[in-house]
């Protein structure tokens, strides 16, 4: 019988990553993808379609409003949405095409369809036309992933009341859109609409966007975004959203009991996500989920049945597509005998809007909450050189440290480039790097990573340079 050492459910960036890493170290792999393309959530209305419109809509943001003071003069600016949604599309199908290959040139086997487990060690895949195939295996990882929350009176009906996947492929720009939680996705995404002309209204049932982030990063990027354009309404429940086919109704009611009401040509619903596990049968196998459909996990990401494991969304913690990457390289090097690790301590989160937002390690309020004495350094980005000459002022960068150790618990930043600035904080954080230490580190001038120096330097000693 044709066996597999491990079979994927799932070609996400956790699945098609396990399975690279899987080949690599010699294991006969397969992986199983509902879907006619590979790539899962993230490749195909996700991550990477989110950016590619951020990064456009970003160059028409700055041609119709900072072109001009660099002396680039244009007339007549217009906006073809169409070849806008086409080039995320081409861009898109490139990548996966991308992920098809590295299969391929990796001898992984590749299964469309639905896959549901009949014993422990076999699964079934029913694909589109309805016929069936069996494979076995010896181990198996769940890389299922997540799709959109809703709520039961917010039904999204993928005409006007929407989810990110069918905001990501829109027909036309809403003139009005209202969203429906305030967290990454929503703001992401309102940060488009809103660069290509949509009057863009933000209702958010917490006291602040991105709640999960360090205050002062919260307050930052609200202040920003209001300045742009969108507007929110913060301590306030959606209690329904009702469509006539043209527009949508929504009703809402603020903590203090006042009641709100919106109109709106779409409303996306972005409340959070759900794991992907109902077609996966599970009970067959014994296998019990959460109350929130969540597969239980040890410490090795293996669940109740010793030779399944699960990685990423489906295991509930922060649904990002770098930590499902790293939860599978896991699970494979451990089958293969080896003693990898992860640091969920040091995982980053980014918030692609202009400008970019990205924090790692602890908020000043989770030390506070866990009693740890620590000190704050802060340095604004208009304060260097090369944020004035390529225009990019908002933002600043702050880092906490231990206030005995000088160890570096947290940075949050915001500014340009934060997605990529990020990576010197989390490096010197593997290494239990001091605020000192960064301070002592050359960085290359003019550079926007000054800032993350001048931070280090406010740290240590209160003694920033450049203000």
């Amino acid at each position: 019988m044709n066996i597999y050492d491990l079979i994927i459910i799932g070609s996400g960036p956790g699945g098609y990553v396990a399975a690279i890493r899987a080949a690599q170290l010699g294991f006969k792999t397969a992986i199983i993808e509902k879907y006619s393309t590979l790539g899962g959530t993230c490749l195909n209305v996700g991550c990477l379609p989110s950016k590619t419109l951020l990064d456009s809509s970003e160059y028409y943001q700055n041609a119709l409003k900072n072109f001009l003071s660099h002396g680039i003069i244009y007339k007549d600016i217009s906006l073809d949405f169409s070849k806008m949604m086409e080039r995320k599309n081409q861009v898109v199908f490139q990548t996966c095409e991308g992920i098809k290959y590295l299969m391929n040139k990796n001898k992984i086997s590749v299964y469309h369809g639905t896959g549901g487990f009949k014993t422990k060690n076999k699964i079934e895949i029913k694909s589109q036309d309805r016929t069936y195939k069996e494979i076995s295996f010896r181990n198996a990882i769940i890389a299922t992933g997540s799709k959109p929350s809703s709520f039961p009176y917010l039904r999204i009906d993928k005409n006007r009341i929407i989810s990110s996947t069918e905001a990501l492929s829109l027909k036309e720009i809403p003139n009005r859109l209202v969203i429906i939680g305030g967290g990454v996705i929503g703001i992401e995404i309102g940060s488009l609409y809103r660069r290509l002309g949509s009057e863009t209204t933000v209702i958010e049932f917490s006291d602040r966007i991105v709640p999960f982030m360090d205050l002062s990063v919260s307050r930052e990027l609200k202040k920003i975004l209001t300045k742009s354009g969108i507007k929110f309404y913060l301590s306030t429940s959606v209690t329904s959203a009702e469509s006539n086919g043209k527009e949508v109704i929504v009703l809402a009611k603020t903590k203090s009991g006042e009641s709100l009401s919106f109109v709106s040509d779409y409303v996306l619903v972005a409340v959070g996500r759900k794991p992907n596990t109902k077609e996966l049968q599970l009970a067959k196998i014994g296998l019990k989920t959460t109350s929130k459909g969540f597969i239980p996990v040890n410490n090795r990401l293996q669940s109740t049945c010793e030779n399944i494991y699960a990685i990423g969304d489906v295991i509930g913690g922060a649904m990002l597509a770098h930590i499902a990457e790293e939860e599978g390289i896991f699970v494979v090097e451990h089958l293969s005998g080896q003693n990898p690790h992860i640091n969920y301590e040091l995982m980053p989160s980014v918030i692609y809007t202009s400008p970019e937002v990205a924090t790692v390690g602890k908020t000043e309020e989770q030390l506070k909450t866990n009693k740890i004495l620590y000190k704050s350094g802060q340095f604004p980005m208009r304060a260097l050189g090369r944020t004035r000459a390529c225009g990019n002022l908002d933002g600043f960068i702050k880092i906490l440290a231990d206030k005995n150790t000088d160890q570096v618990l947290g940075v949050h930043m915001i500014g340009a480039r934060a997605s990529d600035m990020i990576m010197e904080a989390i490096i010197a954080m593997e290494f239990s790097a001091s605020a000192e230490d960064i301070a002592r580190i050359s960085h290359p001038h003019p550079s926007f990573t000054e800032a993350i120096r001048e931070a280090a330097l406010a740290t240590t000693e209160n003694r920033p340079i450049h203000i």
